[in-house]
């Protein structure tokens, strides 16, 4: 409780914080954190994207007339008129363009955040197992200093307790530059690779915190043929353990898993098979197992007429 207290407090002072610099750069145009920020969210976990919302609805509020409006903008974001009045009616991309031009680098709501901004990755992953979940690294594109020594940065995840690592592919693949979709469909690759070398399980899907975005990855496409295999058995794996966790507390960072299969690669393989033959209707059949069951044992009750 106390952990999860202060992740919500952290969250929550962060917003605060770029709210009162970017109104003092918008100003005459504020909003407020309780008022009209809070009630755009489903369970007041507001996000840089609920305070862009707010933002665009206190404009429309205070500059009814679209000319004056974009006026408004164009001083405020340092754009010409009729750019801004090109996204005015597609609001999920005029939010984005707020939080690119005044939350981050370089914007007036940035400040870079220090080692206290974020939860010590130690405790983190603990919290996280503490909860019967499995921790998770991510990885972006392979293009930053810290996704370029990699054998570092999944070495210290995974000391830490990590145990799967997550991915965006679409953000490596359906791009319009040449050279840089060339570029970091080499480096999904690669990462894939590398998790599979290290027995991480991959978790895969398209990002959902955002109108306009797909709602599913597209395994049918060209570029992700090469990767289909490893992002499935990743796909298997997750609902494994989550079916095993919940019915019989035996998911696959337990210390059933690890016993019975110390070895990853090992482990990988007998949870991508029980995904993949269990019926989700007939998964209560996993609480009879009891603590301490043969693998052989767990598959028979998943697979049993």
């Amino acid at each position: 409780s106390a952990f999860l207290s202060h992740l919500k407090e952290t969250a929550q002072q962060r917003t605060l914080d770029i709210i009162q610099r970017v109104n003092a750069h918008l100003d005459p145009l504020m909003v407020d954190y309780e008022q009209d920020v809070l009630p755009l969210t489903p369970n007041g976990n507001a996000t840089e994207r609920h305070v862009c919302r707010a933002y665009e609805a206190k404009a429309v509020e205070m500059y009814p007339e679209e000319d004056a409006r974009a006026d408004f903008w164009a001083g405020k974001l340092g754009m010409e008129q009729s750019a801004v009045r090109e996204v005015f009616n597609d609001s999920p991309k005029f939010q984005a363009l707020i939080r690119s031009k005044l939350m981050k680098s370089g914007g007036p709501g940035y400040v870079k955040p220090d080692s206290d901004a974020f939860p010590q990755l130690q405790r983190f992953n603990a919290f996280v197992l503490e909860a019967g979940a499995i921790p998770a690294a991510t990885w972006l594109d392979g293009t930053s200093p810290g996704e370029q020594a990699i054998d570092e940065l999944l070495g210290l995840q995974m000391e830490t307790g990590t145990g799967a690592l997550n991915i965006i592919p679409e953000r490596n693949w359906n791009i319009g530059d040449r050279e840089e979709k060339r570029l970091k469909l080499d480096n999904l690759y690669a990462i894939v690779e590398k998790a599979m070398d290290l027995g991480l399980p991959l978790v895969v899907g398209t990002e959902m915190n955002a109108p306009g975005l797909p709602f599913a990855d597209a395994f049918d496409s060209e570029e992700l043929a090469p990767v289909v295999f490893p992002f499935m058995e990743g796909a298997y794996i997750m609902y494994a353990h989550t079916m095993l966790e919940m019915k019989a507390r035996l998911g696959y960072l337990s210390d059933w898993a690890k016993q019975q299969f110390p070895d990853r690669v090992e482990r990988n393989a007998f949870y991508a098979r029980l995904g993949e033959i269990m019926d989700p209707a007939k998964a209560d059949r996993l609480s009879a197992l009891g603590p301490t069951p043969q693998p052989s044992q767990v598959l028979d009750a998943a697979n049993a007429e």
